[in-house]
């Protein structure tokens, strides 16, 4: 959950960042177009965005830091949360959440195992091959502890179609495919609502 956290973070950023230094980049070469004090000029352009001011009230900030009090502490607390939020995005951008695999054999000669968005493919691929199904969708999830897991397989089929007939073959088609990754087989038959896409 950190992890999911920490990359929606970090993508955010990674949006934020490039868009602010170019709309900053745009800005400064629009105002460079002219010298001097004029309208489209560098001075007018930090007038605009009062940097004296800024200048003078960031150099009386850094007096009161140097002399202690609250307001160190204030900035203390506000380094620590820079530091925390740049671990944080650090960790959202080289953080890799571990693949879960479905575990087909597992012994002294190592493991053999798939993703289970390439197995979920096959069973589609497989319960699609009847003329009666109009499309498959799957949904296969990984057992948390051991081998196997859990493939469930929706059949859409035509209405003219035997729905029982058409539900039991695509079940015995990806049958061998749940046996050899030690999967607990679903198979549902549906027909699809009127005016749903058929791909």
């Amino acid at each position: 959950m950190v992890l999911l956290a920490a990359r929606a973070l970090a993508r955010l950023v990674a949006v934020l960042l490039p868009a602010t230094l170019a709309v900053g980049g745009l800005a400064v070469a629009l105002f460079s177009i002219q010298g001097d004090s004029a309208t489209l000029s560098l001075p007018h352009l930090a007038g605009l965005l009062s940097l004296g001011d800024l200048q003078v009230a960031v150099g009386m900030w850094l007096g009161d830091l140097q002399a202690g009090g609250p307001i160190a502490w204030v900035a203390a607390l506000a380094g620590v949360g820079a530091i925390a939020l740049g671990l944080l995005l650090a960790f959202g951008v080289l953080g890799r959440r571990r693949a879960r695999l479905i575990v087909m054999r597992r012994d002294e000669g190592g493991t053999i195992a798939a993703r289970p968005r390439a197995v979920g493919q096959a069973a589609v691929a497989l319960g699609e091959q009847s003329r009666d199904v109009l499309r498959a969708t799957d949904r296969t999830t990984v057992r948390r502890r051991g081998a196997g897991g859990r493939l469930r397989l929706t059949i859409y089929h035509a209405r003219s179609a035997d729905g029982a007939g058409t539900t039991a073959a695509g079940r015995a088609r990806i049958q061998a495919l749940a046996d050899t990754f030690s999967l607990r087989a679903d198979v549902r038959g549906r027909v699809p609502r009127r005016g749903a896409g058929v791909r």
